[in-house]
């Protein structure tokens, strides 16, 4: 299972992931960063480098309360948003679609 970057990342945006990414999975939204699923090998690089704990092993490991961040990476993944300011709730707002 992939890695899923979730709430604490909001507006903080480290990058310090995406430096240790040996697959460059890891992609930049407007206020988040997240990890492609597709591309992730599950190396767990990025996780021990997080500064605010927003990395998660699995969707199964993800908090209850940030269950739906499973989905936005994935979603982003598939639909980059174009300068969106597309936060988790404005995400589910619109039916978890990015456009």
């Amino acid at each position: 299972m992939p890695y899923v970057i979730a709430e604490p990342c909001i507006g903080v945006k480290d990058r310090s992931c995406v430096d240790v990414c040996p697959v460059d999975c890891i992609y930049e939204a407007d206020d988040i960063l997240y990890i492609h699923p597709e591309e992730c090998i599950d190396c767990g690089a990025c996780q021990p480098v997080c500064p605010v704990e927003a990395i998660f092993e699995s969707p199964e490991a993800l908090p209850e309360k940030w269950a739906q961040y499973a989905q936005m990476n994935a979603d982003l993944a598939h639909s980059p948003p174009k300068g969106q300011n597309m936060l988790p709730k404005d995400w589910a707002a619109a039916g978890g679609k990015t456009t």
